[in-house]
């Protein structure tokens, strides 16, 4: 059996939303590289997004006036993504809900993903599994973020990632 686990750093995005179930909408993307650069962009609903659960915004901080005022429309979001992605696979750990909200970005602008994203236990072994709450609770008193932002849960992902598989395959280079 071959591994079809990458041999390098994935990209990792992450989506905070307007609240879970139908009607639910993007209101920010998040992703953090190889390398360490990290994109964060909120984003304007759209006139029919109309969903609003007032336990994520406790969660996420964002109030949707912040977003009317501050967000970016939704097909700059998507655009910039299909740009930085063109071809390539994106790992989230939330795969069934962030693809759901992807779908409802991409369709809101009649655009199509340039991308693939995949659920980010894919590409994680037993052992990675197996360590993975204990050493993303440690990258998390290690970052101390304060806010709960796509970026920042994208960038814990990506560290989590690495360093369970530094753990767990001590002969991988990345």
């Amino acid at each position: 059996m071959t591994d079809s686990r990458p041999q390098e750093l994935p990209a990792i995005i992450d989506i905070e939303a307007s609240g879970f179930g139908a009607g639910s909408y993007p209101i920010e993307v998040g992703y953090y590289l190889p390398g360490g650069e990290m994109y964060c962009a909120l984003i304007r609903p759209e006139t029919d997004w109309t969903h609003w659960d007032a336990g994520a915004e406790k969660i996420h901080g964002v109030s949707r006036e912040i977003l009317l005022r501050h967000g970016q429309p939704a097909a700059e979001v998507a655009l910039h993504l299909n740009r930085k992605f063109r071809g390539q696979t994106v790992y989230s750990d939330a795969w069934g809900a962030d693809y759901a909200w992807l779908a409802r970005l991409y369709d809101a602008v009649e655009l199509v993903p340039s991308f693939r994203l995949k659920d980010l236990r894919e590409i994680l072994g037993d052992c990675e599994m197996a360590s993975w709450h204990a050493t993303r609770a440690a990258v998390e008193l290690r970052l101390q973020l304060r806010r709960h932002r796509a970026s920042g849960d994208a960038r814990t992902l990506f560290e989590t990632f690495a360093e369970t598989r530094k753990r767990c395959r001590p002969d991988w280079n990345a």
